[in-house]
């Protein structure tokens, strides 16, 4: 991590991930970028879905190969680069054939390692295979949900699922949230580790570079008016009025409420529910 001098109130504390020693290109590859239209947290009537989100700086979008659909075609890391658009560090794999393509990388890799997704790959750092083939206590990454449906789980900075157990056709898998849930033993999942696992320990420091980031203000519930939320109004600071927690919309929310619905398509794939709270 890099730490400033506190020549500034908002440079006092404020800390950065030191990029120069993982990344090692200035500019993405112009044939895999494209521009994007960011939609900050609005849905397709314009209307806020997700409060918090808008402005920022422009982003050019990195098509991410999260498919692995080049079977058996072993990959060279070119670079290692910054992506805008995520936590983690993304490479250039230049694959056998001679195609170019963007991927996830994992802790550890370094420009020239190469990589392979097959089903009889080696059970080596960033290699792609079954989750049945790979053994008990393997940290994963980039993990499927169904056969070759692509990477949907475990993919931000620093994240890794570990493999717990292999049991009638489903793979038990910790998931970063302490989460155990059966994933199918035919998804496939990438060995290893998310990189840039320092990316938790940065401290942004002041509102400014918040903003900068995309982030807008997030008021509290009990600075509001009691029109506004309800934990809202009252004489100074008052208490919120009731016994849990609640959002603008009187739903559960935080202090290790259960907020997940009751007949959620995946409650049967669940084998012990995540731990929350203090207790975690």
């Amino acid at each position: 991590m890099k730490k400033y001098k506190p020549t500034t109130p908002g440079r006092r504390g404020m800390t950065r991930v030191s990029y120069k020693k993982k990344v090692t290109a200035d500019k993405p590859l112009k044939a895999l970028t494209r521009g994007i239209k960011r939609h900050v947290g609005r849905n397709s009537q314009g209307r806020i879905t997700t409060r918090h989100k808008g402005g920022g700086h422009k982003r050019r979008w990195r098509d991410i190969d999260f498919t692995y659909d080049k079977i058996g075609i072993p990959a060279k890391i070119e670079s290692i680069e910054y992506d805008p658009n995520r936590t983690a560090y993304i490479g250039l794999a230049l694959y056998a054939d001679g195609e170019r393509r963007y991927v996830l990388v994992p802790q550890t890799i370094t420009v020239g390692d190469t990589f392979v997704a097959a089903d009889d790959a080696p059970v080596k750092t960033a290699n792609r295979l079954p989750l049945r083939n790979i053994p008990i206590g393997t940290f994963v990454y980039n993990i499927g949900l169904k056969p070759m449906s692509g990477a949907k789980i475990a993919r931000s900075a620093g994240n890794y699922a570990e493999i717990i157990a292999h049991d009638a056709g489903y793979t038990q898998v910790k998931m970063p949230s302490s989460e155990i849930r059966k994933i199918l033993s035919s998804a496939w999942a990438c060995v290893g580790e998310v990189s840039n696992e320092e990316h938790k320990l940065m401290t942004i420091g002041k509102a400014g570079r918040a903003r900068h980031m995309g982030r807008r203000p997030t008021v509290r519930g009990a600075a509001m008016n009691a029109v506004d939320h309800p934990h809202g109004g009252g004489e100074g600071k008052a208490g919120r009025g009731h016994r849990r927690a609640r959002s603008k919309w009187g739903k559960p929310t935080g202090k290790g409420q259960k907020t997940r619905k009751a007949k959620k398509y995946s409650n049967k794939l669940i084998v012990r529910r995540r731990k929350v709270g203090k207790k975690r």
